[in-house]
């Protein structure tokens, strides 16, 4: 009876340990912007988790990197949480004023008002980064709102010197933001562009941030910043209303799951195209083994794969909330493999010989971030303003660059946007609809590792996610995930495009043979990665070498 008791008793004290979760040695933080990177790990520090430092991260990139992303912007989060496994994205994505119309953006014959859709306040959407903020905080966080806020006040508040990349960013939009006077004051020195190292302050940004952290979504979407908001849009030829700004809400969406190959894949689902195309291409591509191809014929069926999951994107994506989408059988296996058994050997596919349709797009400056805690728990942020600074308009007093996210809509069928992409009517601006999106923030996962990925880049997202994907695959760490050069295809138009490195000489000669067009685009891309062995602990992280971002591990 003894022995008994002493047998059970080793069960109830081996049981809870042999179920429990793998934690990492280490925690990560991996930005585009050093200063982001050292707030998300200021508050892991100080004992807040990996919500916290995403939201952190997210509000710093507002200060020091308001080009690619701010509070006047929006993103997608996805969450993992280590204690149970659970998983959610966070919506936080902009949505059209109440007053929007499918035809806003175009003249009395029809044709699109160039511009009409990414200058000025007419062009920004209901920013949804502030509510983000303010719900990943108080549902998923462990510290309060005002200590996840408090880094990216105080860089607000005392400045931090304009580093190369920021001044670059202001020389290029310089002419924009002069035409608006809140920006003008909040970015440029007596009407020119500071140069490189000038104390950059934002104390009406500082303030902003603190009547969030004190308020939290009250802060921003009622009282004192709203009205200033919305009264200086308005003056300016915008259409928000006090009522678009009360009535936004975040909202929590079930991720997108898929395998390839033994690889279990997180991603993100509408509005975001993310996770669709990636899913699709993926399983495209599982009935390969493209371990055992030769380059060119590897580079072959990744590129086609590329084309058919555009050519479905732009057939069928937009709002869940507006619009019905048949996401099953786009991600099942099965109709993969009808893709797959019309893909030739050794010769291109027209995309002319693929069911006509149309394109939407998102921005190319937007920013990503991956946290890792010590615990498990793991955030892919991906957030946007669209483009450079995006929208340019400032409402004076509010340190608020306002996104110029109502480019990602279809301004008219058939008609190409700001990227070169073109929509259809599932894209359609509609009242408080939400713009389809590229962004991709990922989860990869194997028996024995697990990676937190994602990046800017417009339209090329999908494809620089999924190239980092066989790179883990494949077993990259993040630096190898980071640097690997890419290539992309994305239906329309019909040219493949690539990086230096990405292609060998000899490869570009055999798939222009095969009927491909191919251009040398230069660099693109700007990717934070974070991989973890399970089995060892040891976690890696690596920033983008193409940006100017940095990574911590302790």
């Amino acid at each position: 009876m003894k022995l008994r008791l002493i047998v059970l008793s080793l069960l109830f004290i081996a049981l809870p340990v042999f179920g429990a979760a793998p934690k990492p040695s280490q925690a990560a933080v991996a930005s585009a912007h050093p200063l982001a990177t050292q707030a998300g790990m200021e508050i892991l520090d100080k004992g807040g988790n990996a919500f916290d430092a995403a939201v952190a991260v997210s509000a710093a990139l507002s200060v020091v990197e308001p080009y690619s992303s701010g509070i006047g912007g929006g993103g997608l989060w996805l969450l993992h949480r280590s204690s149970d496994g659970f998983e959610t994205l966070v919506d936080g994505r902009e949505y059209a004023p109440g007053a929007a119309m499918a035809d806003m953006y175009q003249d009395k014959n029809g044709n699109v008002i160039e511009g009409a859709s990414t200058e000025g306040p007419l062009s920004a959407a209901i920013p949804g980064a502030p509510a983000a903020w303010v719900y990943m905080a108080k549902k998923y966080g462990k510290l309060s709102l005002a200590e996840d806020l408090a880094p990216a006040i105080k860089l607000a508040r005392d400045g931090f010197p304009l580093d190369a990349r920021f001044h670059e960013m202001l020389e290029a939009k310089q002419e924009q933001l002069r035409r608006w006077p809140g920006a003008a004051a909040a970015f440029l020195y007596h009407g020119q562009v500071p140069a490189a190292g000038w104390l950059l302050k934002q104390p009406d940004l500082a303030e902003t941030f603190e009547l969030i952290a004190k308020q939290g979504d009250a802060g921003f979407y009622e009282g004192k910043r709203a009205e200033q908001m919305v009264d200086a849009v308005r003056a300016a030829g915008g259409i928000w209303t006090l009522d678009d700004l009360k009535q936004y809400k975040v909202l929590e969406r079930k991720p997108l799951e898929g395998d390839y190959r033994g690889m279990h894949v997180v991603s993100a689902p509408p509005p975001s195209s993310g996770g669709v195309v990636l899913i699709e291409i993926l399983n495209i591509l599982a009935g390969y083994d493209l371990a055992k191809l030769d380059p060119v014929t590897r580079d072959h069926y990744i590129i086609e794969a590329m084309r058919y999951a555009y050519h479905d994107r732009a057939n069928y994506l937009g709002d869940p909330d507006f619009v019905q989408m048949p996401l099953a059988l786009l991600m099942s296996p099965d109709y993969a493999a009808g893709s797959r058994n019309t893909i030739l050997p050794d010769k291109a596919t027209p995309s002319s010989a693929l069911t006509p349709v149309t394109l939407p797009a998102t921005g190319n400056n937007t920013t990503h971030y991956s946290v890792l805690d010590k615990d498990g728990n793991r955030v892919s942020g991906t957030v946007t303003v669209n483009f450079r600074f995006g929208s340019c308009f400032m409402p004076p007093g509010t340190g608020v660059t306002l996104n110029d996210e109502m480019d990602d809509f279809s301004s008219k069928p058939g008609v190409a946007n700001g990227y070169g992409l073109v929509g259809n009517e599932a894209n359609a601006i509609a009242p408080h609809k939400r713009p389809l999106s590229s962004m991709t923030p990922s989860f990869l996962e194997t028996k024995d590792r697990v990676a937190i990925l994602g990046t800017p880049g417009g339209g090329r997202i999908i494809t620089m996610v999924l190239l980092g994907a066989l790179d883990f695959f494949d077993g990259g760490d993040a630096k190898s995930i980071v640097s690997r050069p890419r290539f992309h295809m994305q239906y329309l138009p019909d040219a493949v495009g690539y990086e230096d490195g990405a292609l060998s000489d000899a490869e570009i000669a055999a798939l222009e043979k095969m009927g491909y067009s191919l251009k040398d685009q230069g660099r693109w891309g700007n990717m934070q990665a974070i991989t973890w062995d399970l089995k060892t602990g040891t976690v890696t992280a690596a920033a983008d070498p193409r940006g100017i971002g940095t990574a911590e591990v302790h």
